[in-house]
């Protein structure tokens, strides 16, 4: 296993086989010296897999999503219908992120609110001074998400685009003149296939929604966005699909079954939380920049 060698203003990946990291403080800081990473989205699912991966690397982890505590997580069903109630907290991933020994800062957050996204933002950036990689994870899934092209409800469809892409753009505007302040940054975009790729049959019969798929096609383009802008101020962005991965909001909401019937293979979480932590920190992750990085075939290759 290669280890983690963190020098001033870089969090690369050092291949050597030296026996442990090397810290050294660079300019601004946290108060435990150790970078910082903020994963969104992270009770459970993927980002929970990478918040704990980020952390067995020796970030801190701050943490974000709407359910703070076990018992409360709900997630809206692929249809119409009352809410649906799912495992996972932002407390249970913090006390499994400080079981690494680093510290974990965990921050309620909605995509559909934007002041809660502000809010959660500067919460971090006051409490630890610095985002080194944002990890954009979460995603809104409203009523309606699976409705077919007729059925679509304008509101339905405006709140899955403020949440999906709207309130992303935020995010990264609130942290991102740190980052180029800095002259260093991450950005890691977990994308859809569904954004560029033709659903095999209808929603519900193994295909997907179409405001679901239009929302995640805009949030798509921000990684280009900002490479094209500020890639030579040091920030670098990433677009990473993490394949087709049975979260536990996807198997409480159903119709996964009909999704690998149509040729998707599975994939565990564990697949995409190794590749988001190979792109932060790896010198070779540059050859990647421009191009949609499929999790499960990155991992295949360097052998994580």
């Amino acid at each position: 296993m290669t280890s983690v060698n963190w020098k001033r203003n870089s969090w690369r990946r050092d291949d050597s086989g030296s026996s442990g990291p090397e810290l050294s403080a660079p300019e601004v800081q946290g108060p435990s010296g150790r970078p910082v990473v903020l994963v969104t989205g992270a009770s459970r699912g993927i980002g929970r897999e990478v918040a704990l991966a980020f952390a067995r690397n020796g970030f801190d982890v701050a943490l974000t999503a709407r359910t703070v505590r076990e018992g409360e997580g709900r997630v809206a069903p692929r249809t119409r219908g009352e809410l649906i109630p799912v495992p996972g907290s932002l407390e249970t991933t913090a006390a499994e992120v400080r079981a690494f020994g680093v510290d974990a800062l965990a921050v309620p957050m909605d995509l559909l609110d934007g002041a809660s996204v502000f809010a959660a933002a500067d919460r971090v950036l006051e409490t630890w001074g610095r985002v080194d990689v944002l990890v954009n994870n979460a995603y809104a899934q409203t009523a309606g998400n699976m409705d077919r092209l007729l059925d679509i409800e304008l509101d339905d469809a405006t709140a899955m685009m403020r949440g999906n892409y709207l309130h992303q753009l935020a995010l990264i505007q609130r942290l991102l003149p740190a980052m180029v302040g800095r002259g260093s940054g991450v950005l890691i975009n977990l994308v859809s296939g569904s954004a560029t790729t033709d659903p095999p049959a209808a929603p519900g019969e193994g295909g997907w929604g179409l405001s679901y798929a239009a929302s995640k096609a805009a949030f798509g383009r921000l990684a280009g966005a900002v490479n094209a802008e500020y890639r030579h101020l040091g920030v670098r962005a990433f677009n990473l699909s993490p394949g087709f991965v049975v979260t536990e909001s996807g198997a409480a909401r159903g119709g996964t079954d009909a999704i690998t019937g149509s040729g998707f293979d599975a994939v565990p979480a564990t697949v995409p939380a190794a590749a988001a932590v190979w792109l932060a920190t790896a010198p070779g992750a540059d050859r990647f920049l421009g191009k949609v990085v499929w999790a499960p075939k990155l991992v295949e290759s360097i052998a994580v």
